[in-house]
């Protein structure tokens, strides 16, 4: 992990509604993401984890505060400034089947990643070749998958697909959200273990979107866990969990289920 600071926020925001409406999904956060570290913030349902990912990202607007990404304040105002910036951060998200166009072949789906990454007038061999060793860096074979729909494929191959266009797209950051909810625990050993080695082939800075604080126990670095829109406690993913000082990060630890003790189903 780097010293150098890739992304982070001085009192993040995000409103929805007016007056009496108005929810406040996230609430004034700070944070520091640096180049390839492994960062987890954690939450249950409604914390405001998810919405702060699609401001990380883009897809939402920020009501208050500042983003900065390499240092500089983010500017994401127009499209073309927005897809640039869509180069250095990308995402898996949880549900895969809604992360495809249904009228895209795979063919499509990985030359538009080679086309973004400034590879659109490469020779079409050399394409092919980028494509079956992206497909090959996740446990595919792109000459079974050519011609095919996503939908054609099961939710697995559907997760490894997303990995391979990280994989071509090679940002500088990837955001994670919950990418291994749908699958079993043997293909969510396998996926996680992809993008760890993606992290260390290209020195990535992965952010995932959790609820499974043991998960980010075991892959984090550093810990972020979320509460109400706000971060309650932050810092080493060891501290935090070893040595926790929020009664709510103490609440989600005490939710692990532990096999050799008897379930406090008090909590529930």
């Amino acid at each position: 992990m780097s010293d150098k600071i890739c992304l982070s926020g001085k009192g993040i925001t995000k409103v929805f509604g007016y007056g009496d409406e108005k929810t406040v999904a996230v609430d004034h956060v700070d944070f520091e993401f640096h180049e390839g570290e492994i960062i987890s913030i954690v939450g249950e349902s409604g914390s405001g984890k998810t919405t702060l990912s699609k401001m990380l990202l883009g897809l939402l607007s920020v009501t208050e505060g500042e983003i900065l990404y390499q240092g500089k304040v983010r500017d994401i105002s127009g499209y073309k400034k927005k897809k640039e910036y869509w180069k250095g951060i990308q995402a898996i998200f949880q549900d895969p089947f809604s992360s495809f166009n249904v009228f895209h072949k795979i063919d499509e789906v990985l030359l538009d990643c080679i086309k973004i990454r400034g590879g659109g007038k490469l020779l079409y061999d050399k394409k092919v070749e980028m494509m079956t060793e992206a497909c090959s860096f996740v446990n595919l074979k792109f000459a079974e998958l050519t011609n095919k729909y996503p939908f054609e494929l099961s939710g697995g191959q559907m997760q490894r697909l997303m990995i391979a266009r990280i994989f071509l797209l090679k940002p500088k950051i990837l955001l994670a959200d919950e990418p291994t909810s749908m699958i079993d625990a043997c293909s969510r050993a396998t996926i996680l273990e992809m993008l760890l080695k993606l992290r260390e082939e290209i020195h990535m800075t992965i952010i995932f979107i959790t609820h499974d604080i043991g998960l980010a126990f075991y892959i984090s670095d550093s810990i972020y866990i979320m509460e109400h829109g706000k971060f309650v406690e932050s810092g080493a993913s060891e501290s935090v969990i070893l040595n926790p000082q929020a009664a709510y990060t103490k609440r989600l630890i005490s939710d692990v289920p532990k096999i050799h003790e008897e379930w406090d189903l008090s909590t529930v």
